[in-house]
């Protein structure tokens, strides 16, 4: 079996965020030696961004939110479901990531980031989202955010700056009224549903693939009552 290459490393405020490469299309990104993103694992991310757009309404002219770029994996889903008159703002926290997608990773995803739909925005999707909280009209049909750590942090942390309670409220106002907020996280989440349903959301989860150790999709909305579509 061929060795991993490494192509570029990065020291972030998360630690060292490194991108490797094996072959032609095997590729991770790991910070810290723990592997975030494998080029071979990526069904979960894409059903994120499908599932959010079947839900959304209205689809076309539409405005989404992606965060964070990863691989590119959600953006070109969320692109691949949208019509062509709608707009994609996506956030990314590490500008190196931006930089691998325009570049080595671009090619496994068709360059999403060269669609003329899509905004890129550097920094930190929180400060996107409350100000769209504040101004109705940068409202999103649906924000989806793909970030490296899960929902759980924030059982411990009721002001975690994504999935604590407050932050929730705050998503809540940058939707559309019948928008639809989609989360990606490691596993079923019962703190993270209640947090939910005390912000004004309907929620359902779904577990994309069979067999093993699945990620889950969280579809949140301030819709009374959601269909879930497993």
């Amino acid at each position: 079996m061929k060795p991993w290459t490494l192509l570029d490393q990065k020291q972030t405020q998360d630690g060292l965020l490194q991108l490797l490469q094996r072959g032609k299309k095997d590729f991770i990104i790991k910070i810290d030696n723990q592997i975030l993103m494998n080029s071979h694992l990526s069904l979960t991310e894409q059903a994120l961004a499908t599932s959010a757009v079947e839900m959304m309404t209205p689809k076309e002219g539409a405005r989404v939110l992606v965060s964070g770029l990863g691989m590119g994996y959600t953006l070109r889903a969320a692109l691949d479901a949208l019509p062509s008159k709608s707009s994609v703002t996506v956030v990314e926290l590490n500008p190196i990531v931006i930089e691998w997608c325009k570049g080595e990773l671009g090619a496994l995803t068709d360059y999403p980031l060269r669609d003329k739909r899509v905004r890129v925005v550097e920094g930190d999707v929180s400060n996107i989202i409350m100000d769209a909280a504040y101004i109705s009209k940068k409202r999103y049909d649906a924000i989806i955010l793909d970030l490296y750590e899960g929902t759980t942090e924030a059982n411990r942390d009721d002001m975690h700056p994504f999935y604590g309670f407050e932050a929730l409220m705050k998503t809540k106002d940058a939707l559309s009224t019948l928008g639809i907020f989609a989360v990606w996280t490691e596993g079923e989440d019962k703190g993270f549903e209640r947090r939910l349903g005390r912000a004004g959301f309907s929620v359902v989860q779904t577990r994309p693939g069979k067999g093993g150790p699945r990620h889950v999709v969280y579809l949140a909305s301030r819709r009374k009552k959601m269909t879930q579509n497993n």
